[in-house]
Protein backbone atom coordinates (compact mmCIF):
# COMPACT_ATOMS: atom_id res chain seq x y z
CA UNK A 1 0.00 0.00 0.00
CA UNK A 2 3.08 2.44 1.16
CA UNK A 3 5.17 1.28 -2.08
CA UNK A 4 1.56 2.26 -4.30
CA UNK A 5 1.20 5.47 -2.98
CA UNK A 6 4.69 6.11 -3.23
CA UNK A 7 4.33 5.60 -7.32
CA UNK A 8 1.17 7.71 -7.26
CA UNK A 9 2.88 10.41 -6.04
CA UNK A 10 5.82 9.97 -7.99
CA UNK A 11 3.47 9.55 -10.93
CA UNK A 12 1.76 12.95 -9.87
CA UNK A 13 5.00 15.14 -9.91
CA UNK A 14 6.99 13.44 -13.08
CA UNK A 15 4.64 16.15 -15.78
CA UNK A 16 6.65 19.04 -13.65
CA UNK A 17 9.15 17.88 -14.49
CA UNK A 18 9.18 18.14 -18.40
CA UNK A 19 11.09 21.47 -17.51
CA UNK A 20 14.48 19.79 -17.35
CA UNK A 21 14.17 19.08 -20.89
CA UNK A 22 14.90 22.09 -21.88
CA UNK A 23 18.62 22.08 -20.59
CA UNK A 24 19.30 19.53 -23.76
CA UNK A 25 18.15 22.17 -25.80
CA UNK A 26 20.60 24.96 -25.27
CA UNK A 27 22.97 22.37 -25.49
CA UNK A 28 21.59 21.75 -28.88
CA UNK A 29 21.63 24.98 -30.02
CA UNK A 30 25.25 25.68 -28.75
CA UNK A 31 26.30 22.56 -30.57
CA UNK A 32 24.97 22.86 -33.89
CA UNK A 33 23.58 26.50 -33.99
CA UNK A 34 22.14 27.36 -36.90
CA UNK A 35 17.67 26.72 -36.98
CA UNK A 36 18.79 24.66 -33.42
CA UNK A 37 18.79 27.93 -32.07
CA UNK A 38 15.29 28.63 -32.38
CA UNK A 39 14.38 25.29 -29.93
CA UNK A 40 14.53 27.03 -26.86
CA UNK A 41 12.35 29.49 -26.90
CA UNK A 42 10.26 27.95 -29.39
CA UNK A 43 9.61 24.34 -26.41
CA UNK A 44 9.09 27.61 -23.89
CA UNK A 45 6.73 29.78 -25.29
CA UNK A 46 5.06 27.38 -28.43
CA UNK A 47 5.17 24.14 -27.78
CA UNK A 48 3.68 25.02 -24.36
CA UNK A 49 1.21 26.81 -25.73
CA UNK A 50 0.18 23.78 -28.01
CA UNK A 51 0.20 21.26 -25.30
CA UNK A 52 -1.91 24.06 -23.58
CA UNK A 53 -4.75 23.87 -26.58
CA UNK A 54 -4.03 19.82 -26.37
CA UNK A 55 -4.15 18.88 -22.58
CA UNK A 56 -6.67 21.53 -21.74
CA UNK A 57 -7.35 22.53 -18.10
CA UNK A 58 -6.56 20.90 -14.87
CA UNK A 59 -9.51 22.05 -12.16
CA UNK A 60 -8.45 19.69 -9.64
CA UNK A 61 -7.38 20.27 -6.37
CA UNK A 62 -4.33 18.36 -4.19
CA UNK A 63 -5.63 18.21 -0.19
CA UNK A 64 -4.10 21.06 0.73
CA UNK A 65 -3.30 19.81 3.92
CA UNK A 66 -0.98 17.24 2.45
CA UNK A 67 2.40 16.79 4.79
CA UNK A 68 6.09 17.76 3.13
CA UNK A 69 6.92 13.96 3.98
CA UNK A 70 4.58 13.56 1.48
CA UNK A 71 5.71 16.41 -1.18
CA UNK A 72 9.57 15.15 -1.86
CA UNK A 73 9.60 14.63 -5.31
CA UNK A 74 8.31 18.08 -5.66
CA UNK A 75 10.68 19.37 -3.74
CA UNK A 76 13.09 17.75 -5.28
CA UNK A 77 12.13 18.98 -8.52
CA UNK A 78 13.06 22.86 -7.08
CA UNK A 79 16.21 21.69 -5.67
CA UNK A 80 17.84 19.41 -8.56
CA UNK A 81 17.56 22.31 -10.75
CA UNK A 82 20.09 24.70 -9.11
CA UNK A 83 22.94 22.69 -9.85
CA UNK A 84 22.22 22.18 -13.40
CA UNK A 85 20.99 25.78 -14.05
CA UNK A 86 24.53 26.12 -13.11
CA UNK A 87 26.51 23.97 -14.72
CA UNK A 88 24.64 24.54 -17.83
CA UNK A 89 24.98 28.43 -17.75
CA UNK A 90 28.97 28.04 -16.87
CA UNK A 91 29.62 25.43 -18.98
CA UNK A 92 28.03 27.19 -21.89
CA UNK A 93 29.94 30.39 -21.41
CA UNK A 94 33.25 28.26 -21.33
CA UNK A 95 32.20 26.35 -24.58
CA UNK A 96 30.38 28.80 -26.44
CA UNK A 97 33.20 32.36 -25.89
CA UNK A 98 35.60 29.97 -27.83
CA UNK A 99 33.20 28.10 -30.09
CA UNK A 100 35.02 28.67 -34.31
CA UNK A 101 31.85 27.32 -35.26
CA UNK A 102 29.19 30.07 -34.14
CA UNK A 103 29.56 33.51 -35.29
CA UNK A 104 28.63 36.64 -32.94
CA UNK A 105 24.80 36.62 -33.91
CA UNK A 106 24.86 32.74 -32.97
CA UNK A 107 26.64 32.99 -29.78
CA UNK A 108 23.96 36.27 -28.99
CA UNK A 109 20.98 33.68 -29.31
CA UNK A 110 22.49 31.07 -27.98
CA UNK A 111 22.68 33.23 -24.89
CA UNK A 112 19.18 34.33 -25.62
CA UNK A 113 17.68 30.98 -25.58
CA UNK A 114 19.70 30.43 -22.00
CA UNK A 115 18.22 33.49 -20.65
CA UNK A 116 14.43 32.45 -21.65
CA UNK A 117 15.18 29.35 -19.78
CA UNK A 118 16.93 31.00 -16.94
CA UNK A 119 13.68 33.43 -16.39
CA UNK A 120 11.11 31.01 -17.28
CA UNK A 121 12.18 28.64 -15.69
CA UNK A 122 14.92 29.55 -13.23
CA UNK A 123 13.41 33.18 -11.72
CA UNK A 124 10.12 30.59 -11.18
CA UNK A 125 12.05 28.19 -9.09
CA UNK A 126 13.73 30.66 -7.33
CA UNK A 127 10.08 32.18 -6.35
CA UNK A 128 8.94 28.96 -4.84
CA UNK A 129 12.34 28.36 -2.71
CA UNK A 130 12.29 31.97 -1.46
CA UNK A 131 8.77 31.10 0.21
CA UNK A 132 9.70 28.23 2.33
CA UNK A 133 10.98 27.90 5.84
CA UNK A 134 14.01 26.27 5.00
CA UNK A 135 17.50 28.12 4.82
CA UNK A 136 18.91 26.05 2.50
CA UNK A 137 16.18 26.47 0.10
CA UNK A 138 16.13 30.24 0.65
CA UNK A 139 19.70 30.17 -0.31
CA UNK A 140 19.22 27.76 -3.38
CA UNK A 141 16.61 30.81 -3.55
CA UNK A 142 19.19 33.60 -3.70
CA UNK A 143 22.06 31.21 -5.90
CA UNK A 144 19.50 31.29 -8.69
CA UNK A 145 18.76 34.60 -8.46
CA UNK A 146 22.19 35.97 -8.61
CA UNK A 147 22.89 33.75 -11.98
CA UNK A 148 20.72 36.93 -12.98
CA UNK A 149 21.50 39.67 -11.28
CA UNK A 150 18.43 40.12 -9.79
CA UNK A 151 18.91 39.30 -6.34
CA UNK A 152 16.89 42.14 -4.92
CA UNK A 153 13.93 40.07 -6.18
CA UNK A 154 13.73 37.94 -2.90
CA UNK A 155 13.55 41.51 -0.82
CA UNK A 156 11.23 42.97 -3.24
CA UNK A 157 8.22 40.02 -3.66
CA UNK A 158 8.57 38.83 0.11
CA UNK A 159 8.60 42.30 1.33
CA UNK A 160 6.76 44.49 -0.74
CA UNK A 161 4.95 42.79 -3.35
CA UNK A 162 2.96 40.12 -1.03
CA UNK A 163 2.18 42.78 1.44
CA UNK A 164 0.81 45.30 -1.16
CA UNK A 165 -0.27 44.29 -3.85
CA UNK A 166 -2.80 45.75 -5.65
CA UNK A 167 -2.57 48.90 -4.04
CA UNK A 168 -0.16 51.64 -5.19
CA UNK A 169 2.71 51.41 -3.56
CA UNK A 170 3.24 48.05 -4.79
CA UNK A 171 5.45 49.15 -8.18
CA UNK A 172 4.79 45.11 -9.83
CA UNK A 173 1.00 45.81 -10.30
CA UNK A 174 0.21 46.80 -13.89
CA UNK A 175 -1.78 49.77 -13.68
CA UNK A 176 -4.86 49.62 -16.03
CA UNK A 177 -4.01 51.17 -19.74
CA UNK A 178 -0.19 51.02 -18.61
CA UNK A 179 1.28 48.99 -21.37
CA UNK A 180 3.86 46.73 -20.81
CA UNK A 181 7.14 49.15 -22.79
CA UNK A 182 5.70 51.89 -19.80
CA UNK A 183 5.51 49.19 -17.17
CA UNK A 184 8.87 47.63 -17.73
CA UNK A 185 11.27 50.12 -17.50
CA UNK A 186 9.35 51.86 -14.36
CA UNK A 187 9.80 48.25 -12.34
CA UNK A 188 13.40 48.10 -12.99
CA UNK A 189 14.01 51.40 -11.76
CA UNK A 190 11.37 51.14 -8.50
CA UNK A 191 11.22 47.58 -7.78
CA UNK A 192 15.27 47.92 -6.63
CA UNK A 193 14.52 51.23 -4.76
CA UNK A 194 11.74 49.84 -2.79
CA UNK A 195 13.28 45.97 -2.07
CA UNK A 196 16.52 48.19 -0.30
CA UNK A 197 14.45 50.80 1.07
CA UNK A 198 11.99 47.54 2.87
CA UNK A 199 15.22 45.77 4.15
CA UNK A 200 16.02 49.41 5.87
CA UNK A 201 13.27 49.39 7.65
CA UNK A 202 13.12 46.39 8.75
CA UNK A 203 16.69 47.16 10.48
CA UNK A 204 15.98 50.18 11.71
CA UNK A 205 12.91 48.41 13.79
CA UNK A 206 15.91 46.63 15.60
CA UNK A 207 17.50 49.95 15.66
CA UNK A 208 20.18 49.00 13.47
CA UNK A 209 21.47 50.52 10.16
CA UNK A 210 21.50 49.58 6.59
CA UNK A 211 24.95 49.18 6.48
CA UNK A 212 24.41 46.17 8.96
CA UNK A 213 26.35 42.83 7.49
CA UNK A 214 22.67 41.45 8.52
CA UNK A 215 21.05 43.43 5.20
CA UNK A 216 20.88 40.87 2.72
CA UNK A 217 21.83 43.03 0.40
CA UNK A 218 25.43 42.24 1.28
CA UNK A 219 25.19 38.71 0.58
CA UNK A 220 22.98 39.50 -2.57
CA UNK A 221 25.77 41.39 -3.83
CA UNK A 222 28.78 38.97 -3.24
CA UNK A 223 26.56 36.63 -4.99
CA UNK A 224 26.40 38.13 -8.07
CA UNK A 225 30.05 39.48 -8.03
CA UNK A 226 30.97 35.83 -7.76
CA UNK A 227 28.58 34.89 -10.22
CA UNK A 228 30.04 37.76 -12.43
CA UNK A 229 34.06 37.01 -11.60
CA UNK A 230 33.25 33.26 -12.42
CA UNK A 231 32.07 34.36 -15.99
CA UNK A 232 35.18 36.24 -16.71
CA UNK A 233 37.64 33.56 -15.62
CA UNK A 234 35.79 31.01 -18.04
CA UNK A 235 35.05 33.21 -21.25
CA UNK A 236 36.80 36.45 -20.87
CA UNK A 237 35.22 39.78 -21.61
CA UNK A 238 32.83 37.85 -24.07
CA UNK A 239 31.85 35.60 -21.32
CA UNK A 240 30.80 38.13 -19.19
CA UNK A 241 28.58 39.65 -22.43
CA UNK A 242 27.33 36.30 -22.40
CA UNK A 243 26.20 35.75 -19.23
CA UNK A 244 25.01 39.59 -18.95
CA UNK A 245 22.82 38.99 -22.19
CA UNK A 246 21.12 36.42 -20.65
CA UNK A 247 20.60 37.98 -17.36
CA UNK A 248 18.85 40.51 -19.39
CA UNK A 249 16.63 38.25 -20.98
CA UNK A 250 15.77 36.35 -17.72
CA UNK A 251 14.90 40.08 -16.32
CA UNK A 252 12.69 40.83 -19.19
CA UNK A 253 11.01 36.98 -18.49
CA UNK A 254 10.28 37.41 -14.75
CA UNK A 255 8.82 41.13 -15.08
CA UNK A 256 6.49 39.85 -18.33
CA UNK A 257 5.07 37.49 -16.13
CA UNK A 258 4.80 39.55 -13.44
CA UNK A 259 2.72 42.55 -15.75
CA UNK A 260 0.36 39.68 -16.61
CA UNK A 261 -0.37 38.40 -13.11
CA UNK A 262 -2.07 41.37 -11.47
CA UNK A 263 -2.69 43.58 -14.73
CA UNK A 264 -5.66 46.33 -13.68
CA UNK A 265 -6.50 44.45 -10.67
CA UNK A 266 -6.69 46.68 -7.45
CA UNK A 267 -7.73 46.32 -3.75
CA UNK A 268 -10.21 48.89 -2.57
CA UNK A 269 -9.45 51.61 -0.66
CA UNK A 270 -10.53 52.12 2.97
CA UNK A 271 -8.93 55.29 3.78
CA UNK A 272 -6.68 56.52 6.29
CA UNK A 273 -4.14 54.66 3.55
CA UNK A 274 -5.78 51.20 4.39
CA UNK A 275 -6.69 48.50 1.70
CA UNK A 276 -8.66 45.46 2.41
CA UNK A 277 -7.05 42.25 2.59
CA UNK A 278 -5.44 40.37 -0.09
CA UNK A 279 -8.01 37.76 -1.28
CA UNK A 280 -8.06 35.42 -4.51
CA UNK A 281 -9.93 37.75 -6.86
CA UNK A 282 -6.69 39.94 -6.89
CA UNK A 283 -4.93 37.84 -9.02
CA UNK A 284 -5.17 36.42 -12.51
CA UNK A 285 -5.76 32.88 -12.69
CA UNK A 286 -4.88 30.23 -15.53
CA UNK A 287 -5.81 26.69 -15.05
CA UNK A 288 -4.28 25.49 -18.06
CA UNK A 289 -2.51 22.04 -17.62
CA UNK A 290 0.97 22.04 -20.11
CA UNK A 291 2.05 25.81 -18.67
CA UNK A 292 1.31 25.18 -15.27
CA UNK A 293 3.35 22.13 -15.61
CA UNK A 294 6.26 24.12 -17.08
CA UNK A 295 5.81 26.94 -14.52
CA UNK A 296 4.97 24.69 -11.34
CA UNK A 297 1.70 25.95 -10.92
CA UNK A 298 2.70 29.61 -10.69
CA UNK A 299 -0.51 30.25 -12.61
CA UNK A 300 -2.78 29.48 -9.26
CA UNK A 301 -1.78 32.73 -8.43
CA UNK A 302 -5.02 33.41 -6.65
CA UNK A 303 -4.32 30.69 -4.57
CA UNK A 304 -0.23 31.81 -4.33
CA UNK A 305 -1.39 34.82 -2.67
CA UNK A 306 -4.30 33.67 -0.95
CA UNK A 307 -1.63 31.18 1.03
CA UNK A 308 1.67 32.41 0.12
CA UNK A 309 3.95 29.83 1.95
CA UNK A 310 2.16 27.00 0.32
CA UNK A 311 3.84 24.20 -1.80
CA UNK A 312 3.04 24.33 -5.32
CA UNK A 313 1.67 21.08 -6.04
CA UNK A 314 -1.13 22.15 -2.85
CA UNK A 315 -2.00 25.38 -4.62
CA UNK A 316 -5.72 25.46 -5.58
CA UNK A 317 -7.91 26.09 -8.43
CA UNK A 318 -10.42 29.21 -8.39
CA UNK A 319 -13.30 29.22 -10.53
CA UNK A 320 -14.35 32.32 -12.13
CA UNK A 321 -16.59 32.99 -9.05
CA UNK A 322 -13.97 33.39 -6.59
CA UNK A 323 -10.87 34.89 -8.99
CA UNK A 324 -10.64 36.32 -12.62
CA UNK A 325 -9.49 34.01 -15.08
CA UNK A 326 -7.29 34.55 -17.96
CA UNK A 327 -7.95 32.85 -21.63
CA UNK A 328 -5.06 31.59 -22.14
CA UNK A 329 -1.75 30.61 -20.24
CA UNK A 330 1.27 32.43 -19.34
CA UNK A 331 3.15 31.43 -22.85
CA UNK A 332 0.38 32.76 -24.93
CA UNK A 333 -0.25 35.68 -22.52
CA UNK A 334 2.99 36.86 -22.01
CA UNK A 335 3.40 37.55 -26.18
CA UNK A 336 0.23 39.31 -26.31
CA UNK A 337 1.37 41.50 -23.68
CA UNK A 338 4.41 42.52 -25.77
CA UNK A 339 1.58 44.04 -28.10
CA UNK A 340 0.02 46.51 -26.41
CA UNK A 341 -3.09 47.46 -28.27
CA UNK A 342 -3.58 43.41 -28.30
CA UNK A 343 -2.87 43.61 -25.06
CA UNK A 344 -6.10 46.19 -24.04
CA UNK A 345 -8.29 44.51 -26.84
CA UNK A 346 -7.99 41.01 -24.41
CA UNK A 347 -7.58 42.37 -20.89
CA UNK A 348 -9.41 45.89 -20.72
CA UNK A 349 -12.82 44.70 -21.25
CA UNK A 350 -12.32 41.65 -18.50
CA UNK A 351 -10.42 44.23 -16.03
CA UNK A 352 -13.69 46.21 -16.48
CA UNK A 353 -15.89 43.50 -16.24
CA UNK A 354 -14.02 42.42 -12.89
CA UNK A 355 -15.04 46.09 -11.63
CA UNK A 356 -18.11 45.52 -12.15
CA UNK A 357 -18.92 42.29 -10.71
CA UNK A 358 -16.96 43.05 -7.14
CA UNK A 359 -17.22 46.65 -6.83
CA UNK A 360 -20.21 48.18 -8.23
CA UNK A 361 -20.18 50.20 -5.81
CA UNK A 362 -16.86 52.47 -6.74
CA UNK A 363 -17.81 54.67 -10.21
CA UNK A 364 -14.75 56.19 -10.06
CA UNK A 365 -11.52 54.52 -11.20
CA UNK A 366 -9.54 57.02 -12.39
CA UNK A 367 -7.46 57.51 -8.92
CA UNK A 368 -6.69 53.63 -9.25
CA UNK A 369 -5.71 53.93 -12.76
CA UNK A 370 -3.15 56.34 -11.83
CA UNK A 371 -2.08 55.71 -8.91
CA UNK A 372 -2.51 58.57 -6.90
CA UNK A 373 -4.27 56.74 -3.63
CA UNK A 374 -2.92 57.60 -0.28
CA UNK A 375 0.12 55.32 0.64
CA UNK A 376 -0.02 53.04 3.03
CA UNK A 377 2.62 53.72 5.72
Amino acid sequence: MIASATLARWQSALPFWMSFLLLPLVWIAALFGGWALLLPPLATWHLFAVLDGVFGLNLDNEDPNTPDSELRWYKALTLAWVPLQFLTLFGLIFYVSDASHLNGFEKFAVFFGVGVVTGAVGINYSHELMHQSSRAERWMADILLAMVLYSHFRSEHLLVHHRYVGTPRDPVTARYNEGFHRFYPRVLRECWHSAFQAEKRKLAQKNRPWTDLANPFFRYWALQAAMLLLAILLGGLTGLLLFLVQAGVAIWQLELVNYVEHYGLTRKHLGDGKYEPVRPRHSWNAAHKASNWLLINLQRHSDHHYKPNRRFPLLQNYTETDAPQLPYGYPVMTVAAMIPPLWRRIMNPRVRRWRQKYYPEITDWKPYNKAQNPLPR
